[in-house]
């Protein structure tokens, strides 16, 4: 140990000791020692690896199923939420009645297209509280894209226009690309 009257002190004016140059203020604050710290920030980012492994995996598995629905699914110009005056209730009313009463590959993609997004919603939280700065942005990016691509698709299935569905795979398209990015920026698995 080296006594810390050689450096600044730290936080507040604390002048303890310190361990392998990091303030002891720092690591009481935490609870843990630094190598301890590492350690779980290690974990912390394997963990984010997998999860980020596995929602890309997801979104391919959607964009595959929303390429069955595009080719062998017509979706009905008349059912409930179709043309709303309100959007927002327009779409829950057609995404209730994809998933209840739609054909079986329009509910299935339009289900996963939930989990998809609520997962994608918790691997950002993840990177964020990570700190892992890239990777962050990238999960915070990929997360936009796939709520924008869910909404895109809700648009799909209230009016039927075809660009909606262009722009939910390209939103896909861009999330699959986030997390792709993010794995690549992750530290190697060791």
């Amino acid at each position: 140990m080296t006594s810390s009257a050689a450096r600044p002190p730290a936080r507040g004016g604390d002048t303890r000791r310190t361990r392998d140059g990091i303030p002891w203020v720092d690591t009481m604050i935490v609870g843990i020692w630094p190598d301890a710290a590492a350690t779980r920030a290690v974990r912390g980012a394997a963990g984010l690896r997998r999860m980020t492994l596995g929602i890309a995996v997801l979104v391919i598995a959607q964009m595959s199923v929303g390429m069955i629905v595009n080719l062998y699914v017509t979706v009905p110009v008349h059912h409930p939420g179709a043309q709303p005056a309100n959007y927002f209730d327009g779409s829950l009313h057609s995404v209730a009645w994809a998933i209840g009463h739609g054909a079986p590959a329009l509910a299935i993609h339009t289900s996963l297209g939930l989990a998809v997004a609520a997962i994608a919603i918790w691997v950002a939280i993840r990177a964020v509280r990570l700190r892992s700065g890239g990777v962050a942005f990238a999960s915070v990016l990929a997360a936009a894209l796939v709520i924008g691509a869910g909404f895109n698709g809700a648009s799909f299935v209230d009016f039927n226009h075809n660009v909606s569905s262009l722009l939910m795979a390209l939103l896909a398209l861009g999330a699959l690309s986030c997390y792709l990015v993010a794995l690549y920026l992750l530290p190697a698995h060791r």
